[in-house]
């Protein structure tokens, strides 16, 4: 990949490639299986366009200074609600079902403000670098199991596990719940019908409030026990808000994680040059940023309202439009990063939008960044003939708009490099 032009298609291919997905209006199977040549012709050619989305219409942003000014503008809320007259908003129905309404990607200042101070402190770099000899510890166990000369599924092996097992840990999970999980947290962000996302919303908060009430009779040392220690002490943190918080922590602590490991192993199979950068432990943080800006493990940020009549790239966006910001769009915005569509880990990544920007910034950039480090680092040091078992051709993507991954990635590692 490095000093070549890795964009799966041409530009004639990728207006082909948009023909029934973003060019027509919608996200439909070729979208799901190459986002990034949809994104770049929207880039392109209609930078802020209005698109289907779960049963209406959205306005897709592409371009880096669009969506970078969109996701601190204030106009554009988390809460629908907030776009209703206020005698109004009292009424009205979340557009998420509990305890999903109360998460913060669905929250405005001064609640936003309020919850989030609440668990900040767990993840500053700080904590998060104190992490790092367990997640190293988790990753040879989960090596250790796999074998060396059949196909394993990288995914369900080991890119999953990985930043499971660390989430549990952090929030006090049992161990025996975490495959239900990480099953739930997937319908819950992959496109599915909406009695599907109910359902599976409410098992995951049934769990969560069962745990709640446990960890109140008896507390450990884990996040959650402290959310409801503070709670107890007054402050205002209600038990479908910890729920809610719990519930949040536990997706984003390891879905976008997965993906962008498995992405990141794809990658790095393709670049030699670039893989002996992770024998080089100075080196890795800036191919990990780099692997971050190009690879956009959250493609899209989750949809914002327009609380007035507003305009976005010189396009008038009315009150109460939803806007969903293309992380994944900006990140490859030749008006922002030159050559944006080759991976070259010795470029800045400074301003990238993997984590978004802003209030809404993710809460857990820093352990991402840990856990790709050392997942990374731990199997190409143990595999490094590791190899694809499957022809890219025949993977199946998630369907899914907020992140773009295989269901399955089957690789054979070869023999281990101690053995």
């Amino acid at each position: 990949m490095s000093g070549t032009d890795q964009s799966s298609s041409t530009l004639q291919e990728a207006e082909d490639l948009m023909t029934g997905t973003v060019r027509g209006d919608s996200f439909t199977d070729d979208y799901w299986r190459d986002p990034h040549a949809a994104l770049a012709w929207a880039r392109e050619h209609s930078p802020v366009r209005e698109v289907d989305f779960e049963g209406g219409r959205t306005w897709l942003v592409t371009r880096y200074a669009d969506v970078r000014a969109g996701l601190v503008d204030p106009r554009l809320a988390k809460d629908w609600r907030s776009t209703l007259p206020e005698a109004e908003r009292a009424a009205a129905p979340p557009a998420l079902p509990a305890p999903m309404s109360h998460m913060l990607t669905s929250l405005d200042p001064p609640e936003h403000t309020r919850l989030r101070a609440l668990v900040t402190q767990a993840f500053t770099a700080r904590r998060v670098a104190e992490l790092r000899p367990r997640v190293e510890a988790v990753a040879h166990e989960l090596l250790d199991a796999l074998p060396e000369d059949e196909p394993v599924d990288l995914v369900a092996r080991y890119a999953i596990v990985l930043p499971m097992v660390v989430i549990c840990e952090l929030l006090g999970v049992p161990e025996l719940e975490r495959d239900e999980f990480a099953r739930l947290s997937t319908v819950l962000i992959d496109e599915c019908p909406e009695p599907e996302l109910r359902r599976a919303s409410a098992q995951m908060a049934d769990y969560l409030e069962g745990l709640v009430a446990a960890k109140r009779a008896a507390p450990d040392d884990a996040l959650l026990s402290a959310l409801i220690t503070a709670s107890d002490e007054g402050d205002r943190l209600s038990d479908v808000e910890i729920v809610a918080m719990a519930m949040l922590l536990l997706m984003a602590g390891h879905e976008t994680t997965a993906v962008f490991i498995t992405n990141s192993v794809r990658a790095l199979l393709a670049d030699p040059a670039a893989r002996q950068r992770l024998a080089s432990p100075p080196e890795v943080p800036s191919l990990v940023e780099e692997l971050l800006r190009w690879l956009s493990p959250a493609l899209n940020a989750s949809l914002r309202f327009a609380t007035e009549d507003l305009e976005i790239g010189g396009v008038p966006i009315p009150r109460g439009a939803s806007v969903m910001l293309s992380t994944g769009g900006a990140n490859r915005d030749p008006a922002q990063f030159a050559d944006p569509a080759r991976f070259d880990p010795d470029r800045s990544t400074a301003g990238h939008l993997a984590f978004g920007h802003g209030i809404h910034r993710c809460l857990g950039a820093a352990l991402v960044r840990l856990e790709g480090e050392v997942a990374l680092a731990a199997l190409f040091a143990r595999f490094p003939h590791l190899r694809a078992a499957a022809d890219p051709a025949e993977l199946t993507f998630r369907r899914s708009v907020h992140v773009h991954a295989p269901r399955t990635f089957p690789v054979v590692l070869g023999p281990r490099a101690n053995g």
